[in-house]
């Protein structure tokens, strides 16, 4: 891309309201715009990171055998009523809304539980149409109480739900693993991984604990408490005694930090499918109600958690899995701009091209501020000495290349 051609700017500064670092630079940068408190559009270079997360999202549920499905937004209060879920006393969180004609009233989707489990009475009748895994990326409306910390925490947003339909406890456990495992390569693949640990946190009706995926990072809503080797990860809510004793660990043992929560996984059991009716036949004829597991993964918080932790004094530092480009290119001189027009229409996935009329020191400013992995500066200068300068975003070093060295990186 061009950002002659781009309708988006960089900005001095950021809304006044916005106090987290991550928000001011996602803003000033243009990855986003704030539309209101808790709402925000993803511009071209946020909407690129966004579905690079998504994609190695995706990637991962497909190589454990999930199914990708588009679900509504707008939901019928009917499967809520039924779960007990459709008043604004059980849920707090609803957005509602009324039809024109004959002013039925409808609600915009908090979580999919109930339209999906029941859409599955369609479609799961035997224990032969076990398991079913079932995922989406779907925009998500929650009347927040207070938004804050710009994407971590808002009222509409893009968020990943996985459900597994299974017909027994001991198959749900196997496939709970299986989707462990596949969190952790998500968040090693996003650049998060080191920095981010399963933490047991309250289980509901149906086992005793759940998990939650913590990224540790100054800005965190929540506390989370670990041993030395973080082999026992616990979230604030569970440090009860007999938590403790069941983790044989003591609370001298734990020290604490702050973190943000990028993802979760439950034990649903039968909560939705009793009600709902989703049931199967057994090899002996006998119905079951579905056993079943729900997890979850904030994209559009993933980008904001990132974007916090990497972000240095002077801007944004993507990781390379997910920037919307790996180079920045800079064009200086008469020879420079013609050299870096001819790279660029080569490679124009790979370069994000700052052919603006515009001084030598603005763009390198606005490099550093879009956090792009590597600046590439092409100059009459470079080109005199044989070659380019390559400049690693996350740690400042600069080497210069030859044209044949640096296209063979690419």
């Amino acid at each position: 891309m061009k950002l002659s051609q781009s309708f988006v700017k960089t900005l001095r500064n950021a809304p006044k309201d916005e106090t987290a670092r991550s928000a001011q630079y996602l803003i000033r940068a243009g990855y986003i715009h704030k539309e209101m408190a808790g709402v925000y559009t993803f511009l071209p270079l946020g909407y690129k990171v966004l579905k690079n997360i998504e994609q190695i999202i995706r990637e991962e549920l497909n190589a454990i055998g999930c199914q990708e499905i588009q679900m509504t937004a707008l939901q019928n209060p009917e499967p809520w009523q039924k779960t007990d879920r459709w008043s604004d006393e059980a849920m707090d969180v609803w957005f509602k809304t009324k039809l024109h004609a004959g002013e039925q009233e409808l609600g915009l989707a908090p979580t999919h539980e109930e339209p999906l489990t029941n859409m599955l009475r369609t479609y799961i009748n035997s224990y032969k149409d076990l398991p079913v895994y079932i995922y989406q990326f779907q925009t998500k409306f929650r009347n927040e109480l207070r938004a804050k910390s710009g994407i971590l925490r808002t009222r509409e947003f893009l968020m990943k739900d996985l459900y597994s339909f299974t017909t027994d406890v001991k198959d749900h456990e196997k496939f709970y693993q299986i989707a462990e495992q596949a969190y952790a390569k998500i968040y090693d693949r996003l650049g998060i991984g080191s920095d981010t640990y399963q933490a047991f946190a309250s289980g509901g009706a149906f086992s005793k604990f759940s998990h939650e995926f913590q990224t540790i990072t100054p800005v965190g809503e929540d506390t989370i408490y670990f041993n030395e080797d973080k082999s026992v990860v616990l979230n604030e809510e569970v440090l009860l005694p007999e938590v403790l004793e069941d983790m044989h660990v003591t609370r001298d043992e734990l020290q604490s930090a702050q973190a943000c929560e990028v993802g979760n996984i439950f034990t649903l059991g039968t909560k939705y499918s009793e009600p709902l009716g989703l049931n199967y036949t057994d090899r002996d004829g006998q119905q079951h109600p579905v056993f079943m597991g729900c997890y979850g993964i904030g994209v559009s918080r993933v980008m904001g958690v990132i974007a916090e932790k990497f972000a240095d004094d002077k801007g944004l530092v993507w990781p390379e899995n997910i920037a919307p480009y790996k180079y920045y290119l800079v064009a200086i001189g008469e020879k420079g701009n013609q050299k870096a027009a001819e790279l660029h229409s080569q490679h124009p996935d790979l370069f994000l091209y700052d052919d603006r009329d515009a001084r030598p020191g603005e763009k390198f400013a606005d490099a550093e501020l879009l956090g792009i992995p590597y600046r590439v500066v092409i100059s009459d200068k470079t080109i005199e000495a044989g070659g380019i300068e390559l400049t690693n975003r996350a740690n400042g070093d600069t080497k210069v290349l030859t044209t044949d060295e640096f296209s063979s990186t690419l």
